[in-house]
């Protein structure tokens, strides 16, 4: 039987919310989606609950409509200059060596390498596994069915604001859908438009929304660093309203139909008409004029991506270069322009492993929307599977051990 799977980005700019059925081969086929304009929120933080209450509330009533199903509970993205991230290592006894590791053992590990001292106002939303050690041999990716005295774990954990993070779950369940669990929005942006290849050789994940710029380092497979930017499209946007002294909205059509951040790739002599301030209701405006503010103003950002990079330590471990994705990443000739700021590889990431209404979803801008249904479906999925066999390979060890001792000398 089918089971269905929720996901409600909840962005400075718009909210998306997908409904997808998980079928028995574990396909995600996209059944539902609800797009609505953004309220009360800024930068990625709830700044009036009643405005965005009543935005997710017509998303999810949308999304409901299209799918028919009714949405109970949902998985929901989180973002905002108030998330912060640090590694921790933990450690723990398996025994004498003569058991194999089980789940329980790595509960543990994971528990000990979340006992860290965190700020009395920041939660903890999430302790990811890096890799593992045992008994001094790293690299271990699973260590489940594995024997040894000592496991340690390297985890990256992601906090948040407690306060931001009530008032997004508030406004959510204040439309009568509980929150599954919140998902920092650029580890399900990396669900939806990375290759396990790229996480395996190293690659950067800049994911470009309207509020805030979220960047995530992935190396060995796994998430090593994260962080969130003050700056997205908006800033852009502004600049665009500033400089050619047009009303936001007009701003923001302009930047989408017309936008271009490569002064090259634009004729000299092209002309755009533009909704205008004053009398007049409209003007002309060279192009490149539009080109100029938008490349400064992304090139400045991308200095910035450059920058935490090289903070990160992990500057020379990222041969797969960068991935960009949000709605920023929607600009033409962002990939060039990036290439030739950061001088990595750069590409744009699209939504990929998807079935169903994927015509409405396929652009950048909702790599964050499909990618908290797919880390759903992998939650969903993983509670259903199989049991935990590590006890019984167990089991069979001591057996095996015990039929040696019978026909074997002591």
């Amino acid at each position: 039987m089918d089971r269905t799977v929720v996901g409600i980005d909840v962005g400075t700019t718009k909210i998306c919310t997908l409904v997808g059925e998980v079928t028995g081969e574990n396909d995600l086929r996209v059944v539902g989606v609800g797009v609505t304009p953004s309220r009360g929120l800024r930068k990625g933080v709830v700044v009036n609950v009643k405005d965005a209450s009543k935005a997710i509330f017509a998303s999810v009533k949308k999304a409901e409509r299209v799918s028919g199903y009714s949405i109970e509970r949902a998985y929901v993205g989180v973002a905002g200059t108030h998330i912060s991230s640090l590694n921790s290592r933990g450690v723990v006894a398996i025994g004498h060596g003569d058991r194999i590791i089980t789940r329980d053992d790595v509960n543990r590990a994971l528990d000990a390498a979340r006992a860290i001292a965190v700020p009395h106002n920041q939660r903890i939303i999430h302790v990811i596994p890096r890799g593992y050690t045992i008994d001094g041999q790293s690299g271990v990716r699973d260590p489940l069915g594995l024997m040894g005295f000592r496991l340690e774990v390297e985890t990256h954990i992601v906090t948040g604001a407690v306060t931001s993070l009530q008032n997004l779950i508030g406004c959510v369940e204040e439309t009568g859908v509980r929150v599954n669990d919140l998902v920092l929005q650029s580890l399900a942006s990396a669900e939806a438009v990375l290759t396990p290849e790229e996480k395996d050789m190293g690659v950067v994940l800049v994911d470009g929304g309207g509020g805030t710029t979220d960047i995530a380092i992935f190396i060995d497979g796994n998430i090593w660093h994260s962080l969130v930017l003050q700056v997205g499209g908006n800033n852009l946007t502004n600049d665009v309203a500033v400089g050619l002294r047009i009303p936001f909205s007009a701003a923001e059509s302009v930047k989408i139909k017309h936008g271009h951040v490569i002064l090259e790739a634009v004729e000299a002599g092209e002309y755009v008409d533009v909704i205008a301030f004053g009398e007049a209701a409209q003007q002309s405006i060279a192009r490149r004029q539009l080109v100029e503010i938008i490349a400064a103003r992304l090139e400045e950002i991308f200095e910035l991506v450059s920058r935490e990079i090289k903070r990160s330590g992990y500057d020379g471990l990222l041969p797969a270069g960068v991935v960009l994705t949000g709605g920023v990443a929607g600009t033409s000739g962002i990939a060039e322009l990036g290439r030739r700021v950061l001088s990595l590889p750069v590409r744009v990431g699209y939504p990929m492993r998807l079935d169903g209404l994927v015509e409405a979803i396929s652009s950048p801008e909702y790599s964050t929307s499909v990618g908290l249904l797919l880390w759903g479906m992998k939650q969903e999925v993983a509670q259903v599977g199989l049991p935990d066999t590590s006890e019984r390979w167990s089991d069979i060890y001591r057996r095996f051990v015990n039929w040696l001792k019978v026909f074997l000398p002591g």
